[in-house]
Order: structure tokens, then C-alpha cells, then sequence
């Protein structure tokens, strides 16, 4: 059986220009496992990043927004936020929740020459090997 670290690895390898790979939990804002070909992803900034989806997931203001959705529909409180595409100036950003496991998201860098369905096709082909790993 591989681990997360391992998982993330064969998404690095399968997407072309991926520079890296993580599973976050997103209770904690730690990293459950990360792969990446970068040298200069130090610990530092693999946990800054981890720590920003996080905050696009369950931040303060995400959640305002949906106790605001929840007292209108008069319905429950449920995260409402489910996948992210960020693109920067050099890079795209995927990142998905993993179903039934909805404190774990995955999160995939790459270079803006990657092709988005792949990027997309890869996360979403690894959700079933990461969902047993994640807590």
C-alpha cells in the first residue's frame, strides 16, 4: 500500500510541468504528505502554502460567508467550498477536498504550460488511493 507521500509523487510524475504535490488537513493546516521537484520549497514555504489553503478553504472570511448563507436558507452550517483553480503569473493551483474526508484537501502546483484537464484528471484519478490514507 503506497503513502501520501508516495501518491503525491506519482502526481508530480504524471502531470507534465508539475512542481509539486501536497495533502493538507485542514483542521490543523498540516501537511500529510508533499512531493514537489522545486529545490528552493523549503519547509517554510511548503507550510505557508499549506497554511493559505487553508485559509481559501476555512478562513475567517469563507466562514462569515457561509454562516451568512446558512442563517439565510435558514439550513444547517456546512463548508460550501469545495475545489479551487488559482492561476498566478507562472503557476495554476489545483485544489480539490477529498470526498468523505472533507478536513483533507489535495493541492497541485504547476507551471502555466500544464494542460488544466490533466491537472484536474490526475487529482481527481488519485482521490480513491488518498481518501483510505487521510484521518
Amino acid at each position: 500500500m503506497s503513502n501520501i507521500n508516495e501518491i503525491c509523487a506519482d502526481i508530480v510524475r504524471d502531470v507534465q510541468s508539475a512542481l509539486g504535490c501536497a495533502v493538507v488537513d485542514l483542521n490543523s493546516g498540516l501537511l500529510l504528505g508533499v512531493s514537489h521537484n522545486i529545490p528552493y520549497f523549503t519547509q517554510s514555504y511548503l507550510d505557508a502554502v499549506a497554511a493559505a489553503a487553508v485559509d481559501m478553504f476555512r478562513g475567517r472570511t469563507v466562514s462569515a460567508v457561509e454562516d451568512m448563507i446558512s442563517n439565510m436558507r435558514g439550513a444547517p452550517k456546512k463548508s460550501l467550498v469545495s475545489e479551487v483553480q488559482m492561476t498566478t503569473d507562472n503557476t495554476y493551483h489545483f485544489m480539490t477536498i477529498v470526498p468523505d474526508k472533507p478536513n483533507a484537501l489535495i493541492v497541485l502546483i504547476t507551471s502555466k504550460s500544464a494542460n488544466l484537464g490533466m491537472g484536474w484528471s490526475s487529482l481527481r484519478n488519485a482521490i480513491p488511493k488518498i481518501a483510505p490514507l487521510c484521518p
